[in-house]
């Protein structure tokens, strides 16, 4: 049997991440040999946020606060949230969230969801669309959604 004790994980943090994005990350289910369940612990320094506001075509998403009060932005709003909170977020636009720490003190939060491939996902405030194919990354694609072309763009007849 496999463990992880997430009580003091060891974060990795991506130097690329733009500030305002400089979450720390943990990825569970990889290190547990999880190949249809993604777990992560984030860890949140203040001003900082997990990713952009976007929603999964693919995927259900679920969150726990496990220290802290993150902010949660959703369809419908905001909401700070508390430790030991659960939310879960629907595939789709109803789905969509923003994770974020608007406070002075470190959060951090569990998260997990199913891992389907391929999958896309929507980034409304920017127009991106992310197509992950859960393979070579070479095949994944993020691109503007008004950059779209119409299906039978640059077919020829036979």
């Amino acid at each position: 049997m496999r463990k992880v004790n997430i009580a003091d994980p060891a974060f990795t943090y991506d130097e690329d991440d733009p500030d305002g994005f400089r979450a720390g990350m943990h990825r569970l289910g990889r290190e547990l040999g999880a190949e249809k369940t993604g777990t992560s612990v984030y860890e949140l320094p203040p001003g900082q946020a997990i990713c952009p506001y976007h929603y999964e075509h693919a995927e259900e998403e679920w969150l726990i606060v496990l220290e802290g009060r993150p902010t949660v932005r959703h369809p419908d709003g905001t909401e700070q949230l508390e430790p030991w909170d659960v939310v879960f977020f629907p595939r789709g636009p109803a789905g969509a969230h923003r994770v974020q720490n608007d406070t002075e003190e470190t959060v951090r939060v569990l998260m997990y969801s199913d891992l389907t491939y391929p999958a896309a996902t929507v980034y409304p405030d920017s127009d991106k669309i992310a197509v992950w194919t859960g393979g070579d990354r070479s095949d994944d694609l993020i691109t503007t959604r008004s950059s779209g072309v119409d299906y039978y763009f640059g077919e020829t007849e036979r």
